[in-house]
């Protein structure tokens, strides 16, 4: 089984949250745990975005550090496909999603991985695998 992070799961990694940091632990060696690009993206965008100090040198090193660990997924060319099916249901249905989050969703499903997330607007994506691990 394939894990994808999401951009909060990620953070709470960072943050070293103790049910995603047991979570993850709890992983079998059979299983995989990976971030794709553009949770990669939202991540460095997030810590450039700080003024240079104290704070964003620990969380660049701690982003760092985990990027050494995860791998990280480019975007298959199959979650295009995945993206306009998803994108086009939600319009349809009267509901948002940012666009990031729209392609982190097309990656996990292309990928057939679960993709572990607190955003709760994920559940309401036919076929995806969502699990909270903070929960």
């Amino acid at each position: 089984m394939t894990f994808l992070l999401d951009t909060n799961a990620f953070s709470d990694l960072m943050r070293e949250h103790p049910k995603v940091d047991a979570c993850l632990e709890s992983v079998s060696s059979t299983h995989w745990v990976a971030i794709c690009s553009v949770v990669r993206g939202e991540i460095r965008y997030g810590i450039e975005r700080l003024p240079q100090g104290k704070r964003r040198q620990e969380l660049e090193t701690k982003a760092v550090k985990l990027f050494a660990i995860l791998p990280c997924e480019p975007v298959p060319e199959a979650a295009g496909d995945h993206y306009a099916r998803v994108k086009l249901t939600r319009e349809r249905k009267g509901l948002a999603l940012d666009e990031n989050d729209l392609w982190i969703a097309a990656t996990a499903l292309a990928l057939g991985s679960v993709l572990i997330s607190r955003d709760s607007d994920f559940q309401q994506i036919e076929g995806l695998m969502v699990e909270d691990w903070t929960a």
